[in-house]
């Protein structure tokens, strides 16, 4: 067994991505896999988009990741009025100073929580394009950093599409993975309707601060993905822009944010190297928002409210076709 490299053996004492995990937990009942993929968004430093019917936990589980980090968090509501400078600030005049000053808006967080993202128009959607992409704005024409560490955790409703406006392609690739959470089992609903009522993630105790989830994230970098893995999902990319029932592939920002995935995906394994079998997992919930699928298949997707459904098919048919390496 390969030991832990110095990056990841001194950041968080033994346990701890399991205390952080539990922790979540404890706010999202029964959602083991829920939580653990936006762990995994986390830790390859992406952004999550939540896609589910209403009251099934989808800004419990944002908030409850946020806190769950010592850091900045901003609840945005997207609404048909709101302006971009309501999501990146706006200049206004000093009369004191006489001069003009920027009031920083509420992106300037780590963590921000883009609630019904799909119900504010593409001006205001694509306000968040460049800070998804390289952690800054613009704005007056200059160029202002983000914190550090940043990450946009959206959520929309899929069922309902009156008054909405759909992602478009663009954007979607910005976001590491999509993810449904789902109704609970019977068991854990209950323990969720006896439990006392509290805000959404407010039993979620503080587990990491943001300096070691920043030098988690960079541990996260020394993780070993070797040649006939890299192949494995490079077979699986390809496959995405030649299949005959999808009219656009991953592009390569995606292939990017498949590999940062895997490595995430392994370390929450606590290995320091990557296997095929995390490739193979991570796959569908990667690219299932960033493939198209075919004219006929699009309108009917797109009737039915489950394109994003449609894609992790045609991605699990893919896997199918692909050998997987010893």
């Amino acid at each position: 067994m390969p030991t832990r490299p110095a990056a990841l053996a001194t950041l968080v004492p033994p346990g701890q991505l399991r205390q952080l995990e539990s922790a979540i937990e404890t706010s999202i009942r029964g959602k083991k896999e829920a939580v653990r993929m936006a762990l995994v968004c986390l830790l390859a430093r992406g952004h999550l988009l939540i896609e589910d019917v209403p009251g099934v936990g989808k800004t419990t589980l944002a908030q409850s990741l946020a806190r769950s980090v010592d850091g900045g968090f901003h609840r945005l509501q997207f609404t048909s009025d709101m302006l971009p400078s309501d999501v990146l600030g706006v200049t206004i005049y000093n009369a004191h100073s006489e001069q003009f000053e920027f009031k920083p808006g509420p992106i300037f967080t780590n963590f921000l929580l883009a609630d019904e993202i799909n119900r504010t128009t593409p001006k205001t959607q694509s306000a968040l394009l460049e800070a998804m992409n390289e952690q800054q704005i613009s704005v007056e024409g200059k160029t202002l950093n983000l914190p550090d560490p940043f990450m946009v955790i959206a959520t929309q409703n899929p069922a309902e599409h009156h008054g909405t406006y759909p992602l478009p392609e663009s954007q979607l690739d910005r976001f590491l993975m999509r993810l449904r959470i789902g109704y609970p089992d019977l068991a854990s609903e209950r323990d969720i309707i006896r439990q006392p009522e509290t805000r959404h993630g407010e039993t979620t105790p503080r587990v990491l601060t943001r300096e070691a989830l920043l030098e988690l994230q960079e541990g996260v970098k020394q993780v070993r993905v070797d040649d006939a893995i890299v192949d494995y999902m490079l077979a699986v990319v390809e496959r995405t822009r030649t299949h005959e029932g999808l009219a656009l592939g991953v592009s390569p920002r995606g292939s990017q944010a498949f590999y940062r995935a895997v490595q995430a995906y392994a370390v929450l394994e606590d290995r320091t190297f990557a296997v095929p079998d995390d490739a193979k997992i991570l796959a569908p919930k990667v690219f299932g928002h960033r493939v198209v699928p075919a004219a006929r298949q699009t309108l009917a997707s797109r009737r039915n409210g489950n394109s994003a459904i449609t894609g992790e098919r045609i991605i699990d048919e893919i896997l199918t076709g692909i050998e997987i390496p010893l």
